[in-house]
C-alpha cells in the first residue's frame, strides 16, 4: 500500500478509481481527482502548500510534485501525463498537457492546455507556456506548435494509464 501521510492536520483526499503503487508517497494537503494514478517511487508532497490534481492524470515513476511554503501551490489539470522523473514545483499545469521524462517546471510557471514540455526541458520560474505549443531545452523555449498529428496524445496517454492501472488492480 502507498505511503499516505497527514501533515499539519492535512490528509490527502482521493477521487474514485485512483491507483497508487505500493511505494508511491502522497502526503499533506493533496486533493486528487478521479481515475488518477501515482506510480512507483513517485512523490506528491503537499506539506508546505496545497497540491490540487484533476481527473485522469498520471504521475509516472520517480516523478516529484511539490510546492513552495506560503508562496506557490501546485495545480495540475485533467488528462495530464507527468512522465518518469519529472519535477513539478509550485506551478500551474492546465488540462491536456504532456510533461516529458526528466522535465522540470519551476515555481509560478503556467503551462497552458494542449502543450507538450519535452523530455529534459527546464521551464524556469514565471514562464508562461503558450497553449498548443511544444517547449524544449534549458531554459525551455517554444520550438513549434503542437501539430494535428499530436493532438490526440493527451487523451490517449491518459486513457492508457487508466488501462495500465487496471492491470495492477486485477492482481
Amino acid at each position: 500500500m502507498a505511503l499516505i501521510k497527514s501533515v499539519q492536520g492535512k490528509t490527502p483526499k482521493f477521487g474514485k478509481n485512483c491507483y497508487l503503487t505500493e511505494n508511491a508517497t502522497i502526503v499533506g494537503d493533496v486533493i486528487m481527482g478521479e481515475n488518477c494514478s501515482v506510480w512507483f517511487n513517485a512523490v506528491v508532497r503537499g506539506d508546505v502548500n496545497s497540491i490540487i490534481i484533476g481527473n485522469n492524470t498520471n504521475i509516472q515513476d520517480g516523478a516529484i510534485i511539490h510546492c513552495t511554503y506560503q508562496t506557490a501551490n501546485t495545480i495540475i489539470g485533467d488528462n495530464v501525463s507527468i512522465a518518469h522523473n519529472a519535477i513539478i514545483h509550485g506551478c500551474t499545469v492546465h488540462d491536456n498537457v504532456l510533461v516529458g521524462m526528466g522535465a522540470i517546471i519551476m515555481d509560478d510557471a503556467v503551462i497552458h492546455s494542449g502543450s507538450i514540455i519535452a523530455a529534459g526541458a527546464v521551464v524556469l520560474e514565471k514562464t508562461i507556456v503558450e497553449p498548443n505549443s511544444i517547449y524544449a531545452g534549458t531554459p525551455a523555449k517554444k520550438i513549434k506548435n503542437v501539430g494535428d498529428d499530436r493532438k490526440g496524445v493527451f487523451e490517449r496517454t491518459a486513457k492508457n494509464y487508466i488501462m495500465y492501472s487496471k492491470w495492477f488492480k486485477e492482481e
